[in-house]
């Protein structure tokens, strides 16, 4: 008994416990192993030191507002390099009051000649030494200047930002090259196999009519030769001012972005100078509904050993609500729960092959090609839609099978496709929040839209609180509405306006029946 308490006061590194472990082994040459524990230091060796859980504070978005209005918010986040950048509470839907294209322009244009930088091959050169890359986007809501690099360039990139964002030259030669690839990517586009763009700007121009997110987000080929330096400054002066800015950083220290942003974005002249603009157009969003029909001949879009077949494609939406609203997150998860794809998709639940568009419409109809949801959603509105394919023949079945799959949304949710579908947003949002880019723009779009932000953790909390009645309260909500839609190809067999209409009012989503003498 004695030995035995001695054994336990040396502990488990003492003598007694290293020789017990190495006892009768040795090497394949016969040579003993040497007497050390695992669970002893090493001698010579520095102690090791652990990752620790760190304070959920230390990872919360930071938000700071300049004198001159302007927000700076970052983003903690592990690694040697940040992403950087500024966002504007611009785009089409503001361009009312201006020639239509204009944000396709500031897109097309950015990165290009400043005050200080005398070409965009300088921009990049500069970029080059911080390992950096750099990308301009423009929606209907916003247009983001982005960089990512190095954190130890950062105040580089915040004086590259300041420069391409307040100091951009403008040059006659750049414009001209602008136009020129904006009617290269206007001819493109109505040449491409796939009509997805094409057709998200006529279904936004049908269910807001002539106004805000209706605007077209192209440049008109009419317009391209209008735009210059001129209307540019014109629109840069009301747009671009410090209070509809916001600097977003992830991957640095907030005190280091702030002082950055001082130095450079803090009472700096723009090149527009500082006169007062036209008035900011303040528009609410108002919803029409409507239609909006274009013939084209699609037998050719893709010719070829293996051509794709001549497709009529249909999208009919409904208005959802706003990214503000309590609502979004009912929707996001109706959204995904519908889900959909191409008939070309294979994988399993992580693609999406048990929605409701894949076993209600692609299981079941051979001949449909796509059924694919999409939900757009702005500060003051939104948008929920399906876009179907398939042959010009069955256009007519195809958009029955919609609009029944519309009033199917209002009818019982089971419980195992609702957390599926719960399930499935939540896994992706949190996989897409894994990229650092792609935490900058949430960062950026959520403190331009609200001065604050979300975290994940507290998105997944709402996601996981929604119930089947939340599903059937947005939808009949929904359903009230005029419905927009989009059509493309071959229309000849497409139903009147006035019957989808009809369609979406009644209890089985059914079109009228139409009764001929010949066929």
């Amino acid at each position: 008994m004695a030995a035995a308490m001695a054994w336990l006061r040396r502990g488990a590194c003492g003598p007694a416990r290293r020789c017990g472990l190495a006892a009768g082994r040795s090497y394949s040459g016969g040579g003993a192993y040497p007497s050390v524990s695992l669970t002893c230091p090493l001698p010579g060796v520095p102690k090791a030191v652990f990752a620790a859980a760190e304070s959920r504070e230390r990872f919360e978005t930071r938000v700071t507002v300049l004198e001159n209005g302007l927000r700076v918010a970052s983003q903690n986040k592990f690694g040697q390099f940040c992403t950087v950048g500024v966002l504007v509470n611009s785009g089409s839907r503001h361009e009312a009051k201006y020639l239509s294209g204009i944000s396709h322009f500031l897109e097309k244009l950015a990165f290009s000649s400043t005050a200080q930088f005398g070409s965009k091959d300088e921009i990049l050169l500069t970029l080059e030494k911080h390992g950096g890359i750099c990308d301009c986007q423009a929606s209907r809501d916003t247009i983001m200047y982005a960089v990512s690099a190095d954190a130890r360039g950062l105040d580089t990139v915040v004086n590259l930002l300041a420069d391409v964002t307040l100091q951009p030259r403008l040059s006659d030669e750049e414009i001209e090259m602008t136009r020129m690839a904006i009617r290269f990517e206007l001819e493109d586009l109505n040449m491409r196999p796939d009509p997805e763009p094409l057709l998200t700007e006529m279904i936004h121009a049908a269910a807001f009519r002539d106004n805000t997110v209706g605007l077209n987000r192209f440049c008109p080929v009419e317009n391209t030769d209008k735009i210059d330096r001129a209307v540019l400054h014109s629109y840069l002066s009301s747009y671009y001012t410090p209070d509809r800015m916001v600097l977003a950083g992830v991957g640095i220290e907030h005190e280091h972005l702030v002082e950055c942003a001082r130095k450079y974005l803090l009472g700096v002249e723009p090149v527009w100078g500082s006169g007062q603009g036209r008035a900011v157009d303040r528009s609410v969003a108002q919803y029409t509904g409507g239609i909006i029909k274009v013939e084209k001949d699609m037998s050719d879009v893709s010719l070829g050993p293996t051509p794709i077949p001549e497709l009529t494609h249909i999208m009919i939406g409904l208005e959802s609500c706003s990214f503000l609203e309590d609502d979004f997150i009912p929707f996001a998860v109706l959204n995904m729960m519908m889900g959909g794809g191409g008939s070309f998709s294979a994988g399993g639940p992580g693609k999406g092959m048990f929605t409701r568009l894949y076993l209600n419409v692609l299981n079941r109809h051979h001949w449909m090609y796509n059924a694919t949801s999409y939900h757009h959603s702005y500060e003051d509105t939104g948008l929920l839609c399906i876009h179907a394919s398939a042959d010009p023949k069955q256009v007519r079945e195809m958009v029955e099978i919609i609009t029944r799959e519309f009033i199917l949304m209002a009818g019982a949710v089971e419980e195992v496709e609702l957390e599926r579908a719960k399930t499935q947003l939540k896994s992706m949002l949190m996989m897409n929040l894994e990229s650092r880019p792609v935490i900058f723009e949430d960062v950026g779009r959520q403190v331009l839209a609200t001065n604050t932000r979300k975290l994940p953790h507290e998105l997944c909390d709402l996601i996981s609180q929604v119930k089947p009645s939340d599903i059937k309260r947005v939808v009949t909500k929904m359903l009230h509405k005029k419905p927009a839609v989009a059509a493309l190809g071959d229309l000849t067999d497409l139903p009147t306006y006035e019957h989808i209409q009809a369609a979406l009012s009644s209890k089985d989503g059914r079109l009228p029946r139409l009764y001929r003498l010949f066929r």
